[in-house]
């Protein structure tokens, strides 16, 4: 199978978004540029981790307690001493500052984006 015979739909369900709910936060201090560690609930999946440079917008105490979605299939990176096992999803607001992506109301956790 080439790139040339993967239709967009095919590669939009290789992709597996998952919502979660952030359950800790913490900075990373030992990153280059400013980052929270999260650990995420993700229900039937687990407990996943994630480095996250979602600082302008949010405080670690902020975010206990939210939903997000995130990238769950993307391979595990360490980044700065710690375990990145998820991309949590956003988008730059108007200075480039991520915000991110959150269902409007409460959804099962670990529920894939469709």
């Amino acid at each position: 199978m080439t790139a040339s015979d993967v239709t967009p739909l095919d590669a939009f369900a290789v992709l597996d978004l998952r919502v979660g709910r952030i359950v800790r936060a913490a900075p990373n201090e030992k990153a280059r540029k400013p980052s929270h560690c999260l650990w995420i609930d993700f229900g039937p999946l687990g407990e996943k981790q994630s480095n996250a440079q979602i600082t302008v917008h949010y405080a670690p105490d902020d975010l206990v307690g939210r939903l997000v979605i995130a990238a769950v299939n993307l391979g595990d990176r360490r980044i700065a001493g710690f375990l990145s096992e998820v991309l949590v999803l956003g988008l730059p607001d108007a200075n480039g500052d991520i915000v991110l992506l959150a269902p409007e109301r409460d959804v099962p956790l670990g529920g894939r984006v469709s």
